[in-house]
Formats: C-alpha cells, structure tokens, sequence
C-alpha cells in the first residue's frame, strides 16, 4: 500500500482500487483505523484520540488533494504524496 503522508508517527496509505467510499488508511503503533475522506469519521479500527484528531485535521487541510490521490488510485495510477502535519 503506497505511504502518502507520515507526521508524528503516523503513516497514512492508500490502495490501489479499493472500495467505496473514499478513504485512507492510518497507523500508529499498535492501532490501524480506516478514516473517511469526506468527513474524518473513522469508518473501521481505533486510533486514540490524539492521533485521530491529528489525522482528521490533516484530512480537513488536504482533502482537494486526498480526493486527487483517491481518483487516480481508483484507475490504478500512481499517487502523489501529501505534505505532512506540522
């Protein structure tokens, strides 16, 4: 699965023709949660709250972008990375 971002220990992924809806992959450590693009909503997993507000404002900042990364991952194209939360 392609990293697109990683910030403070997280790493956030995207497959290649993966299911509806748009969504990104995060982990850190021990904990992997599914997060939707859209809304930050954490669709699958669990992340602590810390991390999953890292990586919902993250989302909310780069969403036009993640939407970019989703459409060309769904035709199976290469992804381009996103700045990561500083």
């Amino acid at each position: 699965m392609p990293e697109i971002s990683r910030f403070f220990g997280i790493i956030i992924t995207m497959k290649a023709n993966d299911h509806n809806p748009p969504h990104l992959h995060a982990k850190y450590q021990d904990e992997q949660a599914i997060f939707d693009i859209q809304s930050g909503e954490i669709l699958r997993g669990k992340f602590s709250e810390r991390a999953a507000r890292l990586v919902q404002d993250w989302i909310q900042l780069h969403s036009v972008e993640l939407m970019v990364d989703w459409n060309l991952a769904s035709k199976n194209q290469l992804i381009f990375p996103i700045t990561p939360l500083k």
